[in-house]
């Protein structure tokens, strides 16, 4: 017996049924083992060893393949036919040699491109040995993209809080989709015109022709600028005479395109059936690996990952076989049609992707398959069998005519097309619905019988006013097509590096364009600051070209890691002595179309709106990054970034919107949007008084009334019939509430702040007291409101508890003074209350917590753990040594 070694469960089955009882086939699902995620995987100082890894559930397949094999005649590797394939193999291979399970017994490599009896049959015929430099360029690759992750996002998350990563190809996609966001932002609109006559032929029948020419001159896209001269064309067309000065009919052949490469089906999957690229991948793998069709479980597409456009001969031959007996011989070129990629650094290793038998229609798998399923593989049939038809034939007729008016002449030129022979356009005529064509039949229509020389009478002239409109945003299709031009990423990671992406919340999606989040824009400015070289396209480019020859035997996978690796630990060197203020100052310029955008009243964007003077800055918080005012404490206005690539932030706002005075006080109510939201605030400085909008509230629906009732809060409903003490009612960061005699009720609806009787708050007051203190049960009760944190290390936060609110810091509570509000309580009344309760004042307790650090990294560093998490217990225990400690120096005296 033979153990077979394949990727995926599904794939094991039907490869047995192909392969009989002499073969057993197991899986690896996928890769058997990877680098650790944590620091030291790769180690540069001894020459880039890479420390593998195995899972639990790895583990276990491996002892599964293990067994087998020890009781086998030989091994076949069959995993896919890519890189990644080819390391897996590797990988399996490794492991079974450290287990010493194979001793002489034959191991041989084995590639399919399709899962079909004979393409499997005929790979076990051929065996060959692991190709090492495929499995180099892997490691190559594996160890690149983990030398960047591992050193560059750590440098992100000291410098530029609220950033989560930056990998080797993902930065430099990002920085596409950020880029692009910048042309749009500094795109100036022009003005242009067009001018067309609707003109009739002496028979009656009508057609549109342009101007062309005017005043002796061409007239190229957009020439005429503006109304006036517009206008004044349209006069002279108006009282023209329209004679046809020529009518030209050529013919013109249109020629298929290739069949699908990975990238190209994603392209299309997106345009045609709203796929994005993850999805097309997964199902795509679907008709790979196969379904039971007549009794026969069979795979219906060669392999996806592919940028090779080339069928191999047999495929061509049974696609020609195909358009003679479903279309007929005149579809048929006489000679198969050859294709090569244009795309940068493309392999073209492999087949492009195809049916694997052309005599299985669309609709004969129909039946077998799910929709999204058929409507994929109805799209790869299509495009692949079309590759080899014959072209379409086209009549192409100009008219040229000449418009004259006194002196004055113009030219005119009307332009239709005819299919004379459909061809290849054939293919995409859908039997169902006659006349759906491909989504590259964009020909213009036909004109009626135009004869030369012939008068031409006037119905209209039409005079058309456009602006010109800034580049589109990237679809995740577009974004791949640029991808493959620049030779950036591969086909096995377009939709991984989308993915990614998204997941980071670097890209959100938007109409299916790719708009880069704030944070996005952040990272991409940081890195386009401090670390160009690697976010640069060609870079990029080159170094995926150095990984291709690393796969052709032409380069020394540890040299291309050394040459990258000096350079690139310098860069993460020199990053050290960068200070926050280098950073802020390098974001404020790269990203001051997003930070300062033009203001409606000319003035400048950079001064802060509501204090005058201060100039606005990006700003680092432990959330990420905002604007704020350089008079800050004075003056605490903030603004967050736009999330979405529009001007104003994510609610809508941009500066403080005026909704009018509170008449009560005189000062101005304004609509802003801080780091946690849009909200209201009357007056201003440190005084001022804010609320933010409760949930369900939209900045646009904001008015004066609305604004006032809102900061007005909390509202007395009355005084309790028993206790005769107020009840009022308020807004809380948990939600709407009614405070009695210091205890809390929650309410159902923001509106019930405002509508609430003193009956009903009586029952609700009621109801919260029979639920027993803090109307939770036992435990601490939950926070009302989040102060900030104490100088020594925690959060200081206001409860509700059992006698009335109080201030929690860890173990130390601090009653609220009789009738004080606790959402009005700051974070400096609490430090006061948790002081004079016993806790530590800030200056007590702010050395020993650097104290801690220290002794913790030190600890950490002499441990030498092994995993983050052990090194981050370390640390923690340190600290709580060193702060007991000087607690307990304090309360001796010593």
């Amino acid at each position: 017996m033979n153990v077979v070694v394949v990727e995926s469960p599904s794939k094991a089955k039907t490869i047995n049924k192909y392969l009989g009882p002499d073969f057993k086939v197991l899986a690896s699902f996928g890769h058997v083992r990877d680098l650790p995620a944590k620091d030291g995987s790769v180690l540069p100082d001894q020459d880039f060893e890479m420390l593998w890894e195995v899972d639990s559930a790895s583990q276990k397949r491996m002892k599964d393949i293990a067994d087998a094999v020890k009781g086998s005649d030989g091994l076949y590797l069959a995993t896919d036919p890519d890189r990644e394939g080819e390391a897996i193999s590797w990988h399996v291979l490794d492991l079974l040699k450290k287990k010493r399970v194979l001793g002489d017994m034959p191991v041989k490599r084995v590639v399919f491109n399709a899962i079909t009896k004979k393409a499997v049959l005929d790979a076990m015929a051929n065996p060959r040995d692991i190709d090492a430099p495929l499995v180099d360029a892997y490691l190559a690759r594996r160890a690149l993209d983990y030398l960047v992750g591992f050193n560059l996002s750590p440098v992100l998350w000291r410098k530029l809080p609220g950033a989560r990563s930056a990998g080797r190809v993902q930065s430099v996609a990002l920085r596409l989709v950020c880029d692009r966001e910048t042309e749009i932002e500094r795109f100036i609109s022009e003005e242009y015109w067009n001018l067309s006559a609707l003109l009739r032929t002496p028979r009656g029948d009508e057609f549109e022709a342009r101007l062309v020419s005017a005043d002796g001159k061409r007239l190229q896209n957009r020439s005429i600028k503006n109304g006036d001269d517009a206008n004044r064309l349209k006069t002279l067309l108006d009282g023209a005479t329209y004679v046809v000065d020529s009518v030209e009919a050529k013919p013109v052949k249109r020629n298929p395109g290739p069949p699908f490469t990975t990238s190209t089906l994603q392209q299309a999957a997106s345009s045609n059936l709203g796929f994005n690229a993850s999805r097309t991948m997964q199902v795509a793998q679907k008709l790979y690996e196969g379904f039971d069709i007549g009794g026969e479980t069979v795979g219906l597409i060669t392999y996806m990952r592919t940028d090779g456009v080339q069928m191999a001969p047999e495929a061509i031959d049974g696609a020609r076989r195909a358009i003679q007996n479903q279309f007929g011989d005149r579809y048929l070129p006489e000679k198969p049609r050859f294709y090569s990629t244009k795309a940068k650094n493309a392999q073209e290793a492999h087949e492009a992707i195809r049916p694997t038998d052309f005599s299985r229609s669309p609709d004969k798998v129909r039946p077998y398959l799910d929709s999204d399923q058929a409507r994929l593989y109805e799209l790869i049939w299509k495009r692949g069998i079309a590759s080899q038809m014959a072209s379409a034939e086209i009549e192409r007729t100009t008219v040229e005519i000449l418009a004259g008016n006194g002196g004055e002449k113009a030219g005119l030129r009307a332009v239709g097309s005819v299919v004379r022979f459909d061809g290849f356009l054939g293919a995409y005529v859908d039997q169902r619905e006659e006349g759906d064509k491909s989504e590259d039949d964009d020909e213009d229509g036909r004109l009626p019988q135009i004869n030369a020389q012939e008068a031409l009478a006037k119905n209209k002239v039409n005079a058309s006013q456009h602006f010109t409109e800034p580049p589109p945003r990237y679809s995740e299709a577009s974004l791949i097509k640029k991808m493959e031009e620049l030779g950036i990423g591969r086909p096995s990671t377009y939709a991984a590096t989308l993915k990614t992406l998204s997941d980071r919340e670097y890209v959100i999606m938007d109409k299916r364009k790719l708009i880069p989040h704030s944070k996005g824009r952040l990272v991409t400015a940081f890195l386009e600051s401090f670390f160009t070289r690697y976010v640069e396209y060609d870079f990029t480019a080159d170094l995926e070209e150095k990984l291709d020859k690393i796969s052709a035997g032409e380069l020394d996978w540890k040299q291309v890691l050394r040459d990258f690796w000096k350079d690139f630990f310098a860069q993460i060197e020199d990053t050290k002595e960068l200070r926050v203020t280098n950073v802020l100052d390098a974001l404020n310029e790269t990203l001051a179309p997003l930070v300062f955008p033009k203001r409606e009243d000319g003035s400048d964007p950079r001064i802060c709106q509501v204090c005058g003077t201060g100039n606005l800055s990006l700003k680092l918080g432990k959330y990420g990054a905002f604007v704020g005012c350089s008079n800050y404490p004075d003056c605490n206005f903030t603004r967050q970034l736009s999330s979405d690539g529009n001007e104003a932030d994510a609610s809508g706002l941009n500066e403080p919107k005026a909704l009018g005075a509170d008449p009560h006080t005189g000062e101005e109510l304004t609509l802003r949007s801080g780091r946690f939201g849009p909200y209201i605030q009357r007056g201003e400085g440190k005084e001022a008084k804010r609320s933010s909008l409760p949930k369900g509230w939209k900045p646009e629906d904001i008015d004066h009334e609305k604004a006032l009732a809102l900061i007005s809060l909390p509202r007395d409903v009355g005084q309790h019939p028993e206790t005769g003490k107020m009840i009022s009612a308020g807004l809380g960061r948990y939600g709407p509430f009614l405070l009695h005699d210091g205890g809390y009720a929650n309410l159902e609806s923001i509106e019930d702040v405002f509508t609430i009787g003193l009956n009903r708050a009586v029952t609700v007051i009621a109801e919260k007291q029979s639920k027993g203190p803090g109307g939770r049960g036992r435990g601490t009760p939950a926070a009302l409101k989040t102060l900030g944190d104490h100088p020594s290390g925690g959060a200081i936060t206001v409860r509700d508890g059992r006698y009335g609110p109080y201030v929690n810091w860890a173990k130390v509570n601090a009653t609220l003074p009789k009738g004080k509000d606790p959402q009005s309580v700051t974070l400096e009344e609490a430090m006061a209350l948790i002081v004079e309760k016993g806790g530590k004042a800030p200056s007590a307790k702010a050395k020993p917590k650097k104290a801690a650090a220290k002794t913790g990294t030190a600890a950490a560093k002499k441990a030498a753990p092994k995993t983050k998490a052990a090194a981050g217990t370390k640390t923690k225990t340190a600290a709580k040594t060193t702060t007991k400690t000087a607690a307990k120096a304090k309360k001796t005296g010593t």
